[in-house]
């Protein structure tokens, strides 16, 4: 090897090692592969028995529906199920929930149309289908008005938010029972969304 050459080697491994001395030693040695793999690993306690583990699995279950549940309670957009997340949906259920609209009351007259379809007189069998039609076409009416409105809605005040959905999202919960509803409703009727 010529000396232009060893020079160059020199300069290399002086370089190389002026950048080892320049970082922090560790303190300690390097430890082996099983040592840290062992570090890594937490420790488990398997169940002695199928009954002890399957009654740690339910435990856990339970703890974990319990603590999702709470959050529901709370209203924790976590814990929602996937179709109730985000914040067009939380503006949709506002929306519906801030005024009483017909299509809630859609229940209680079907139970009143079912008690009367009880009832063989000639004026109860030309009425009964009669009202039955008459609610699902104003159900129908408010649903698409509920519909075309919650999205405009939502456009406006989210813009660049996913509205795909929200329609259908909305005019199925204004057809709930105010009391049943799901997830609960956050505003009184006549307050503002």
């Amino acid at each position: 090897m010529d000396a232009a050459g060893q020079a160059a080697l020199d300069a290399s491994a002086q370089v190389g090692r002026a950048s080892r001395a320049t970082t922090a030693a560790k303190g300690r040695p390097t430890p082996k592969r099983s040592e840290a793999e062992r570090q890594r690993r937490q420790p488990f306690t398997a169940p002695s028995d199928r009954k002890e583990a399957s009654r740690q699995s339910r435990g856990r279950d339970r703890a974990e529906r319990l603590r999702r549940s709470q959050a529901m309670q709370r209203g924790e957009d976590w814990a929602f199920p996937v179709r109730d997340r985000g914040p067009v949906k939380a503006l949709a259920r506002d929306y519906i929930d801030s005024r009483r609209r017909f299509s809630e009351f859609y229940m209680y007259g079907l139970v009143v149309v079912m008690v009367l379809a009880f009832f063989k007189s000639s004026t109860t069998v030309f009425l009964v289908p009669l009202l039955v039609l008459v609610a699902v076409l104003a159900m129908l009416v408010e649903g698409v008005f509920i519909g075309y409105r919650i999205r405009s809605l939502a456009q406006q005040r989210l813009p660049g938010e996913s509205t795909r959905g929200v329609r259908l999202y909305a005019a199925m919960r204004a057809l709930q029972i105010r009391q049943l509803r799901f997830p609960k409703p956050r505003i009184k009727p006549g307050q503002s969304y």
